[in-house]
Parts: structure tokens; sequence; C-alpha cells
């Protein structure tokens, strides 16, 4: 009787712990640990900027399967302070994967500064977008730093088959009036530019249009192309500026001052 009592304690205990080794399907969609990262982060960035006239803001984009390069990142920016925030221009994931996310999430959550996360066309695949938007949030946001209101959008149409309104103009109209009175500069930001492989490209030219709406557009923001870029994609005078990978190191700091904007590139 012993015996037994002594075989049936120890097969519940192997039972019982061995919940803690069981890996789930990589596309299952169970999230642990901090949820609504850019919602969050966003109130920390206006808090911390609001009556700013001059903001510090870092850009970089594409770190899947680039975590030493991202840990090394974050601790390259901390050691600054004069940063006010980071956006990320998409791509944490490179295969949609659900720990993929998580992992970046973690090492990103080691910032001194707030960040937010862009959507980008790796993250999209598999069950990435719903994991996306359970750790980030929505696809499409924006929030105002100083008098700066920032444009946040999915841009990568062709992994919905062009079944979706990417870019949502409706999103972008509502913005334009949105909080109006509280933004004098715009800049807008995405994870593909348009005339790219996956803009949707029977709307660059529209997209354009609505974009200079918004009042004193500064620039716009990209990454996907895994280099640095910087170009005048409609011959207009609005930049496109794109961050390089993380696998090479580098990253994008602009400020923008009541005088303009300027810009440059830090290696790490």
């Amino acid at each position: 009787m012993k015996k037994k009592n002594i075989l049936y304690s120890l097969c519940s205990f192997l039972l019982v712990s061995s919940c803690e080794l069981i890996d789930y399907h990589p596309y299952d969609v169970r999230i642990t640990g901090e949820t609504g990262i850019n919602a969050k982060n966003i109130a920390k960035i206006e808090a911390n900027c609001k009556d700013k006239s001059s903001i510090r803001f870092v850009t970089m984009g594409d770190s899947q399967r680039s975590y030493d390069e991202t840990e090394d990142f974050v601790k390259h920016v901390n050691k600054r302070n004069d940063i006010d925030f980071v956006i990320h221009g998409g791509d944490v994931s490179d295969f949609g994967i659900t720990d993929e996310f998580l992992w970046q999430r973690d090492i990103m959550n080691k910032l001194n500064v707030p960040y937010v996360v862009l959507i980008g066309n790796h993250d999209v695949l598999g069950t990435g977008e719903e994991v996306y938007t359970k750790v980030f949030g929505a696809t499409d946001f924006a929030f105002i730093a100083g008098n700066v209101k920032f444009i946040c959008l999915n841009t990568n149409a062709i992994e919905y088959d062009y079944s979706n309104p990417i870019p949502n103009f409706n999103f972008i109209e509502n913005e334009l009036t949105n909080r109006k009175e509280e933004f004098q500069k715009t800049v807008f930001s995405m994870h593909v530019r348009p005339f790219a492989d996956e803009f949707n490209n029977n709307v660059a030219r529209i997209f354009d249009r609505y974009t200079r709406e918004f009042p004193g557009l500064q620039f716009c923001t990209v990454a996907h192309d895994h280099r640095l870029t910087a170009d005048d994609l409609f011959n207009n005078g609005i930049m496109y500026y794109g961050s390089d990978s993380m696998a090479h190191r580098n990253y994008l700091v602009f400020t923008i001052t009541p005088e303009g904007y300027t810009y440059e590139v830090v290696y790490f």
C-alpha cells in the first residue's frame, strides 16, 4: 500500500511538472507577458513630450532573427539621454511565429524610453497579425509628440491579396481632423514605401496626395528594404527615409525643431 502511494505521488508530480515543458504550436496565439504595448507607450510619449517645441526620436526596423543586434541597439540607445522615443518600423518576426514577437518585445521592453512597433509584411504571415494586435495593438495608429502628429500605417497590401483597404484611406482621412488643434506638423511612418513590391501601387499617387493634405508634413519614415535610403519618391520635396535592418547595426535619429528637421545615421 505504501509503495502504491509513493508511485501515485511520483506520477502526479511528473504530470503536473511536465505541463511547464509543453511547447505549443509555433502559430498558436497564446500570449504570455505584456500586451497592448503601443497604447501604453503612446500615453507615455504624449505625456513626456507635451508642450515640447523640439523632439528627438529614433527609427529602426527589420529586427527579425537579429536578437543579439537588437539587444546591442537597446544598450546603445540607453546610453543616450537625448531620445524621446523609438519607432520600430516593422518586421519584428520573420515567419509570423508567436515566440518571435514575444522575444523581440522582451528585448525592446528594456529600452529606457517608450517605443512603438509598426506591422511589417513578415509580421502578417501565419497568425502573425493576430499576435501583433494582441502584443502591440491596432495595425494603424497615430499619436502626437509635442506639436507633431505621427501617422503610423499598415502598408503591406500584397500580404492581404489587395482584399483589405491598405493603406486605409478612411483612417488617414479621419486623422486629418482628429485632434487637429493639437498639432502643426506631421510625420508618416510605414513599413513598406510607395513603389515597393508590397505596396498597393495602384494608389501610390493618391496616397501622396493624402499625405500632403496634412499640416506641416515633414517627411515619411519606412523600413523593409534592409538598407539605408533617402528618396524624394514623388519629386515634390517630401523625403522618404528608410531604416536599415538591425543586422547591419545602425539606426536613424531625427530631430524636429521650430526651424525644421535634421537626421543622422548612428552605428553601434
